[in-house]
């Protein structure tokens, strides 16, 4: 197939894209970018179409991207063969993925939030790091986990930074917004466990319960959680410190709570 080869970043659909690194222009228009031929070869096996995508009109006959142009036309959206130059100056990166879609940015109500026995969601309050965040969702999907709850002012799980931690897990991993207050008053209702970490909890987080309805609590990379969060918690858990460290990387303790609640699962 013989298509036109954009090279101009003045061209509109050009403009749209390159303003998606920016929150604010992400609010507007509801998109999101995400970059490589993997993770957006995920998003259409979970059903998600990108509703543009821009590809290297030099790999415009190779299958995947073939897959990924039949995939965003079949959902009424628009593909742009794009110079490689181009596709850097979208990507801002030297050496940029082959492919970028603009996707569909999906946020769920608290309804969706229902206590099941083999159920498990993350709650972070405000995450600022989009590394972290994304990691997190990554682990979270990873352990089966149902979605991730943003608690107050995250930092935007569609960031191009936050997608690209995820690996993918962005398309698979249920996102609900909620204030503190909104929180702790649905937390009264919730009849399984809320488990959060901080530093003077007193529970070994080996020994906590993980048999019910679980939301595993993280708080903020300096502040950890508020006192009004912790009141909100059924348990708050601690890991051993050996060395001179007081407290892991907010990533890697999610990953180690969550493990640890997958390891009384199987």
């Amino acid at each position: 197939m013989s298509e036109e080869i954009i090279t101009s970043a003045t061209n509109k659909e050009v403009k749209l894209l390159r303003s998606l690194h920016e929150r604010k222009y992400r609010k507007q228009t509801g998109l999101f970018l995400a970059e490589g031929m993997r993770i957006c070869l995920e998003a259409i096996s979970l059903g998600q179409a990108p509703r543009k995508l821009v590809y290297a009109a030099s790999r415009a006959h190779d299958k995947p991207v073939r897959e990924l142009i039949d995939a965003c036309r079949g959902a009424g959206g628009r593909s742009l063969a794009v110079s490689e130059d181009l596709l850097s100056r979208i990507s801002r990166k030297d050496n940029p993925q082959m492919v970028i879609g603009a996707f569909e940015a999906r946020f769920a109500s608290a309804d969706v939030i229902v206590p099941k026995d083999n159920k498990l969601w993350v709650a972070l309050d405000r995450v600022r790091d989009p590394g972290n965040l994304g990691t997190i969702m990554r682990t979270a999907d990873a352990v089966g986990a149902t979605g991730v709850i943003l608690i107050d002012d995250c930092t935007d799980p569609y960031s191009l930074e936050a997608v690209r931690a995820s690996m993918g897990a962005i398309f698979n991993c249920q996102l609900v917004k909620l204030s503190q207050d909104e929180f702790c008053a649905f937390a009264k209702s919730w009849p399984g466990e809320i488990i959060g970490t901080a530093l003077q909890a007193s529970v070994d987080y080996r020994t906590a319960d993980y048999s019910k309805a679980t939301i595993m609590l993280m708080g903020n990379e300096q502040a950890g959680l508020p006192d009004k969060l912790i009141d909100a918690t059924t348990t708050c858990i601690r890991m051993p410190m050996m060395g001179r460290s007081d407290s892991l990387n907010l990533a890697v303790a999610t990953g180690v709570s969550l493990y640890e609640w997958l390891r009384h699962r199987v």
